[in-house]
């Protein structure tokens, strides 16, 4: 949990099996054709409970039912969150379409509620092949929507690869883009976005957060715990200086309030001191 709050992503590696992953293919060009015509699938409503989306046999049903991809829901958003919307994503092989990088909807705010967006890829795709371009660490830093296309070539960038059946899970702010497709294959994805219906509080196993949940003590130029939840939250990215990653270090902080409910949680004292001074404003 705290490298998604340091990095807002993770990865789960070949997760989803082979058959599900091959029916997949088959109900999300079903669902393409929904889109642009009448004969295809139709997707949930946007509100709809998700244990009533997509019943099964559906494949779709079948893999967000998995075990471990509904344990990652729930931690994230809870075991009774809301259909937000699907979409699949298709090129067809050398096609050279691109996506300007963005976000998804609105992200000008400053509660420290999220979304998840889990991103499914039904078969292998090999690096330069065109997979998901995303900017880690970007997730907490205020942007609209579509104020990122004119940035290029952004420094720690990344660009998907890997094996059939595995699920990207994004934080709703992480910047990313779709790729062009210059191999000689179909490329599918399956993007769903969900809602919270709770406060997203310790929704994860905390089993080990009383041994790593660091003091607001814990300072980089004092005394620093090296095995800390603080250690992880300390994750630079490339394309950050000096005066960013601070910045990021204090809104890593927030969300981590809000995840575990420890109003006093800092990482290198940054949010403890403004803290002290807007108090000393109001005395």
């Amino acid at each position: 949990m705290a490298a998604f709050v340091a990095n807002g992503f993770i990865r789960l590696e070949a997760i989803v099996p082979a058959d599900v992953n091959e029916r997949g293919i088959d109900e999300m060009r079903r669902l393409e054709l929904e889109r642009f015509g009448p004969d295809g699938l139709k997707p949930p409503h946007t509100g709809t409970p998700l244990d009533e989306c997509y019943p099964l046999p559906s494949a779709i049903g079948e893999y967000l039912r998995l075990p471990q991809i509904r344990g990652i829901i729930e931690s994230f958003v809870g075991a009774d969150p809301t259909f937000d919307h699907d979409f699949t994503h298709h090129l067809q092989p050398h096609s050279a379409y691109t996506q300007p990088l963005h976000v998804d909807a609105i992200t000008d705010s400053t509660d420290p509620t999220f979304d998840v967006q889990l991103f499914w890829y039904p078969h292998d795709v090999a690096p330069g092949e065109g997979g998901t371009r995303f900017v880690p660490g970007s997730h907490l830093r205020r942007v609209r929507s579509s104020g990122l296309d004119r940035y290029q070539h952004i420094a720690g960038e990344q660009q998907f690869s890997g094996p059939a059946g595995t699920v990207v899970v994004f934080h709703h702010g992480l910047w990313h883009a779709g790729q062009p497709n210059p191999g000689d294959g179909d490329r599918w994805m399956h993007k769903v976005r969900l809602n919270p219906t709770v406060a997203q509080v310790r929704l994860w196993n905390t089993d080990d957060l009383a041994a790593l949940q660091n003091p607001p003590s814990d300072h980089v130029f004092a005394r620093m715990l090296p095995d800390s939840v603080a250690q992880i939250l300390r994750t630079m990215h490339p394309w950050m200086s000096v005066t960013d990653y601070r910045n990021e270090q204090v809104q890593r902080a927030k969300l981590w309030r809000y995840l575990t409910g420890d109003v006093t949680y800092d990482v290198d004292h940054y949010l403890t001191r403004l803290e002290g001074r807007a108090a000393l404003v109001g005395s």
